[in-house]
């Protein structure tokens, strides 16, 4: 295991061990509370480790898997499969710098609020996307203006 993946897996183990097991946030509670914050720190330190998981078993596969496969349809198949593979991971690779930067707003006392309005983005939202830095209005207004400038 390299050095990240064992930081990421040793800051797991600190945030699990500041979160009750179930528990699940509630709008009952105090807008990210300490105990909020532990949860979502938790949740993205989780996913950021089962992304690393998951690009240490393609890079083993890569070295341990045969490319070159005699007949030429399941050579092109394999090589489809790869690319998938590849492109799933360069995905992941610029995903992990979002919960990077999740993990920076926790840390600094800006996580759970729209980078544009500043208005609570919701717990539920969070939960669904741990990553994400605005309110769903605020995110559909960035889309539709997005939309618009691409149409022109």
């Amino acid at each position: 295991m390299d050095q990240t993946a064992s930081n990421v897996s040793e800051k797991l183990e600190q945030a699990k061990a500041s979160v009750d097991p179930g528990y699940v946030p509630s709008d009952d509670e105090e807008y990210m509370s300490e105990r909020q914050l532990d949860f979502f720190r938790m949740l993205l330190l989780d996913w950021k480790k089962s992304i690393h998981n998951a690009a240490g078993q393609t890079i083993q596969s890569l070295k341990d898997g045969p490319m070159r496969e005699p007949d030429l349809n399941d050579r092109a198949s394999s090589e489809t499969d790869w690319g998938i593979e590849l492109r799933t991971r360069d995905r992941q690779r610029k995903l992990i710098s979002k919960i990077d930067a999740a993990l920076r707003r926790i840390d600094e006392g800006e996580y759970g609020y729209c980078d544009k309005t500043g208005d609570p983005i919701g717990l539920k939202r969070l939960i669904a996307r741990p990553v994400a830095t605005m309110t769903l209005e605020a995110q559909e207004a960035h889309e539709r203006r997005e939309r618009i400038s691409r149409d022109d």
